[in-house]
């Protein structure tokens, strides 16, 4: 297996020194501007770009560095970019938030005013694309979106820059937190992560959800009440997902709690799976926004350095049974792919 110049030299700037992702995401922004608003106590509309920007720098300046890269958007995350720790690499995002709910399927667009070529213009180190995906919906809902992650690859691949693809579950008319879907969701995201290892994705790097709902896994502290799955089968679904994998693959946290998303990964440990790390945002400080909201950019600030990096330590201390991204290929250096 061979790794162009371009995509080796992206993959090592967003990993640690052993060839793991340990990546802070920062490129919320619909979700963000809501948050703020609601603990504001304003419309979402006067949630200004300032403040967006604001929150994200105060982010980058306290948490990069203690993350192997971060993740941002351009539209409010360029100025925060440019505050990032030297050790820490950059992705940037390349869709609209949200998707297209006028029709059905969660379809997806991309930002009007830039390009793979324009990213790497601002200085992304790899590219990263979010993708609503259930391999249940109809077929010509999801040739649609084959395609899209087609073209996509494709100018990754003429930029020879990393593609990063996120792809998120769902089942239309049912809640996706809820027990039904967690039912679903191992088949889902197993079936995902198949077909976008093909080759003519040419994705690099999987950002994946995991396999179960961790509050339905019996017996784990995030489980209140009712479970779908014990703790043995929970484990074999990471494993069979996986297994599904021929591309490398790291976990997101989907915006659950940091001790939810720790024991998660305890979880992911124990099977034993060939993850190679993690794309963690809310996980880490979504916590800080009502104190941003409230109290503004130093009191964010404080908190981020107490709480924050506790969050991210927390997230970091369990990356230790993740494997290089490079070891995918039979390898166990980078130079070994040249």
């Amino acid at each position: 297996m061979k790794v162009t110049p371009g995509k080796r030299k992206g993959l090592e700037a967003v990993s640690d020194s052993r060839g793991v992702i340990g990546a802070a995401a920062m490129d919320q922004r619909g979700s963000l501007k809501s948050a703020i608003a609601k603990d504001k106590g304003i419309d979402k509309k006067a949630v200004t770009n300032e403040m967006m920007a604001e929150f994200k720098e105060a982010v980058v300046r306290v948490l990069t560095p203690h993350a192997s890269a971060i993740l941002l958007d351009p539209e409010y995350g360029l100025s925060a970019a440019k505050l990032r720790a030297k050790n820490a690499g950059l992705l940037l995002a390349y869709e609209n938030s949200g998707y297209d709910n006028t029709r059905p399927g969660r379809l997806p667009d991309l930002l009007d005013h830039y390009s793979v070529r324009r990213l790497v213009a601002h200085g992304a180190d790899c590219i990263k694309i979010l993708l609503y995906y259930t391999p249940f919906d109809p077929a010509e809902i999801n040739d649609v979106k084959h395609a899209w992650v087609e073209r996509i690859g494709a100018e990754c691949t003429a930029a020879d820059v990393p593609f990063f693809l996120e792809f998120v579950g769902y089942e239309e008319g049912m809640d996706e937190k809820g027990i039904e879907f967690a039912r679903k969701k191992p088949e889902c995201v197993t079936r995902s992560m198949q077909e976008f290892s093909k080759p003519q994705y040419a994705v690099d790097i999987m950002k994946v959800e995991v396999p179960i709902t961790m509050a339905y896994v019996k017996g784990t502290r995030a489980c209140k009440g009712d479970s779908a799955y014990t703790r043995d089968e929970a484990k074999e679904y990471f494993r069979k997902a996986a297994a599904a994998a021929r591309k490398p693959f790291i976990y997101l946290s989907a915006g659950v709690s940091n001790d939810t998303f720790t024991e998660t990964l305890d979880l992911a440990a124990e099977t034993g799976v060939n993850f190679s790390g993690v794309l963690c945002g809310r996980a880490t400080w979504k916590d800080g926004i009502p104190v941003y909201a409230k109290q503004g950019v130093k009191a964010l600030e404080d908190w981020l350095s107490d709480q924050g990096v506790k969050n991210i330590k927390n997230v970091n201390g369990r990356l230790t049974a993740a494997k290089p991204w490079f070891g995918f290929y039979g390898v166990s250096s980078v130079a070994a792919l040249a």
